[in-house]
């Protein structure tokens, strides 16, 4: 397979997963905007922001103006199909996997999760906050792609239960980095001061998107 330009075996890409059919926001969520910003280019400047080459996955609507687009060849299989695309896609070792509907997330909680998962080798790489693991965002070896394939054609397409899956079947279990330990000992912190819990916020609803936009840090710089 031939990588794109600059990209080697060894390196990590993001991926945007915007392939979700935005049933509860009732119109694609990916060409909303949080401070004058869409969604999902939002997204891609967090990846930006955080040093990797940032592509989109899963795209139900043409999404190609804003960046190069991994279309999933089984279309409404959910994320967990956009993110076997996008791995079947690179040859890039790790992939971070962003939904689009985060856009309160620092990019140095992306940084931090990357270098975790270089150090310790673990295949799935996602963190907590108040104790509970969030699904997103997660750092993936590409070596996990098969098992999340077997998932998706088992007909289990839950991430987070793809992600258990795949781990295990290396032998492993998800590395799950505690957001709050990070914050305190000064590896992440958020440029507007938002406390960690409200860094997952996820635009779902036109509720949510209002929260999202009356957020001080609406309009911050990811980094």
């Amino acid at each position: 397979m031939s990588l794109p330009e600059g990209e080697t075996a060894w390196d990590a890409v993001g991926f945007v997963l915007a392939g979700g059919r935005s049933s509860r926001m009732g119109e694609d969520k990916s060409l909303l905007q949080v401070g004058g910003e869409t969604l999902v280019a939002r997204a891609l400047r967090i990846l930006l922001e955080a040093g990797l080459a940032a592509r989109i996955a899963g795209a139900a609507s043409p999404l190609g103006a804003f960046g190069a687009v991994v279309e999933d060849a089984r279309p409404g299989l959910g994320p967990l199909g956009g993110i076997c695309a996008a791995l079947a896609s690179t040859g890039a070792r790790l992939a971070v996997f962003l939904p689009v509907d985060l856009p309160m997330l620092p990019a140095a909680l992306v940084e931090c999760l990357l270098d975790h998962a270089r150090i310790t080798g673990r295949a799935i790489t996602v963190a907590s906050v108040n104790g509970f693991a969030q699904t997103f965002p997660a750092v993936v070896d590409r070596g996990a792609g098969p098992a999340l394939e077997a998932e998706l054609a088992a007909g289990r397409g839950g991430c987070f239960s793809g992600f258990q899956a795949a781990a295990a079947s290396l032998g492993q279990a998800v590395s799950v980095v505690p957001v709050e330990l990070l914050v305190q000992s000064g590896q992440v912190a958020h440029p507007a001061g938002l406390p960690a819990a409200r860094w997952f916020l996820n635009v779902n609803t036109p509720e949510d998107l209002r929260q999202a936009n009356e957020s001080p840090g609406r309009g911050h710089r990811v980094s």
